[in-house]
This record gives structure tokens, C-alpha cells and sequence, in this order.
């Protein structure tokens, strides 16, 4: 039983407060308002999304969401996700959030969800009926030092995501994502849904992502986030045929002297435990970890 909270549908105009709240739980991330919004307002409709937010006296306190995960060929698929402000826990909030998109996930189909909670939620969680997979490292840079930037090879040539054919990054990020570690394969973009959700998303920072072309190809990119003076990688990925050239490094070393420059202090990122290639990568580059995250999975 929540303590005088309600739980109702999240809108649009709640992007400012959903932002603010996330900034004090996940202060190693980074996603601004206006990519808040653009989370709430557009997703696939064969996602069934359910945004909800909590409120106390007037102030949003809590966000809970959940969906089917429509990037996968793996059938009932969904995703969920629930924060509540630390000065508002232990009253049922969580609770009564999980309640409701448990519910909704059963109702539209879904037969597993998974989700990532920080180490203080994980008994919440489990008595929820969720247990662990696997764990996602957080780690963060200042980007007062950086290591001296790798040689550029030959035949490759650095750009930014403003000058580059978005199919040609959608075909990059598919092919990449491929092997990405995950509880379900991402081996079911669609273009289409892509360029609304990641592409044309205001989160997005085009003149700080940085891509390796070779000739038409985009064989290697890193996607930056912005908020404020802070920066997420959203993505890193490099296409096989180009792996073991030091790309990955090269486009992540380029985007952090680039959003130096531009007047961003902080970058975070994360990495799957098991993804040894990436975590020495984010070493190189000065990256100590913050936080460690639980994947966690429940059937319905």
C-alpha cells in the first residue's frame, strides 16, 4: 500500500521531473528532458509501452515502464523498468508500480521480462520472482586527461554522425549489435522504427558521434549522448569485417576530445562482465567504474 502516492499514466509534460528524478538514482547516466520525452511520446505501436509515474503532494517521485521487446525474433520478449527517489522508498511505491506493468505485460503476451537493478534493489527484486543473468558494470571519466588518440589507419576516414547516411549507420549498428550480450539476439530492427527511436531522437548528439568510413561503410561509430555537461556512449560498435584494427578505440578516443571541446566534463558508459574487448578499451580511455548493475529476468 503506497502512503498517499499516486500511480498514473506518464505524458509527455512529465519529461522534466521523470529527468530530474533519474539524475538522483542513476547519477552515472545521462538522458536530458527533452530525450525523456521523446522515450515517452514515440515507440513501435507492436511495443505495447506502458509509461507510469508516480506522484506525492504534486511532485513526481517514481517512473515505472515496461514493453515487448520488439528488436528480437525470440517470441514474448518484454522489458521493464522501475526508479523511485531515495527519500521516497520502502512505502510500497515500487510495489505498486511492478504491480501494474506486471500485469500489463501479461495481458499483451509477454512470457519473460528482464530488467537492471542497482545492488540495494536486488531483494526487492527477488521477491518479485526476478533472478540473475549476468551484470552490467558502470563507469565514468573526466575529461580533464585523456590518453594520447590512436593513429588513424589507412583507408579509414573520421566523420561525424550529422554528414553520415543514416541507412548507412543503421546498417552498422545491426550488423554490430549482433553479438552485443543479451538475454534475447537484437536480430529484428526494423529502419523504419530505428530512425524513429534512436536516429531522430533528441538524445542523440550528432556533431559529437564519430564514425570510421571506409570508402561508403561505416565500419566502426560510436554514438554520443548529451545532457548538460554529461555524456553517455549509447553505442560502440565495429562491424567484423573491420575488428582488430583498433577502431573501436580510435571513434571513442575522437568523440571524447570532441565533447571536451564542446564543453562536456563527464562521460559514462557501460559494459556487459562478459565483454572483456570493451571493458579494456574504457580502461585505456581512464574510465573507473561507479556501479554495478544486476540483469535480472522473471517469467510471466
Amino acid at each position: 500500500m503506497t502512503t498517499g502516492a499516486l500511480v498514473r499514466l506518464a505524458t509527455g509534460d512529465d519529461a522534466e521531473g521523470v529527468a530530474a528524478v533519474r539524475r538522483v538514482v542513476y547519477p552515472y547516466k545521462a538522458m536530458s528532458a527533452a530525450a525523456t520525452r521523446h522515450m515517452i511520446t514515440v515507440q513501435s505501436p507492436g511495443e505495447r509501452f506502458l509509461p507510469l509515474v508516480a506522484e506525492r503532494d504534486g511532485d513526481l517521485i517514481g517512473w515505472g515502464s515496461a514493453g515487448l521487446n520488439v528488436w528480437t525474433s525470440e517470441p514474448g520478449q518484454s522489458n521493464l523498468m522501475i526508479y523511485v527517489h531515495p527519500d521516497h522508498r520502502n512505502r510500497g511505491i515500487g510495489s505498486a508500480l511492478a504491480e501494474r506493468l506486471h500485469q500489463h505485460l501479461t495481458e499483451v503476451g509477454a512470457v519473460r521480462v528482464r530488467t537492471f537493478v542497482q545492488p540495494d534493489s536486488l531483494e526487492f527484486a527477488r521477491n518479485l520472482g526476478y533472478d540473475g543473468t549476468r551484470q552490467m558494470h558502470y563507469a565514468g571519466v573526466e575529461l580533464g586527461s585523456l590518453p594520447v588518440q590512436p593513429e588513424t589507419p589507412d583507408g579509414i576516414e573520421l566523420v561525424t554522425f550529422d554528414t553520415v547516411d543514416p541507412r548507412a549507420a543503421y546498417t552498422a549498428d545491426t550488423i554490430s549489435s549482433l553479438d552485443e550480450p543479451s538475454d534475447s539476439p537484437l536480430d529484428a530492427v526494423e529502419y523504419q522504427q530505428w530512425l524513429e527511436e534512436i536516429w531522430n531522437s533528441p538524445a542523440m548528439d550528432k556533431s559529437l558521434s564519430v564514425a570510421a568510413m571506409a570508402g561508403d561503410e561505416i565500419a566502426s561509430f560510436t554514438v554520443v549522448e548529451t545532457d548538460t555537461d554529461r555524456m553517455w556512449s549509447g553505442m560502440t560498435g565495429t562491424v567484423p569485417a573491420h575488428r582488430g584494427r583498433g577502431l573501436a578505440k580510435l571513434v571513442k578516443s575522437v568523440a571524447l576530445r570532441r565533447a571536451a571541446a564542446a564543453g562536456i566534463t563527464a562521460a559514462y558508459t557501460s559494459n556487459d562482465d562478459v565483454n572483456a574487448p570493451m571493458l579494456a578499451i574504457n580502461n585505456w580511455l581512464g574510465y573507473r567504474r561507479v556501479q554495478t548493475e544486476h540483469g535480472l529476468l522473471r517469467s510471466l
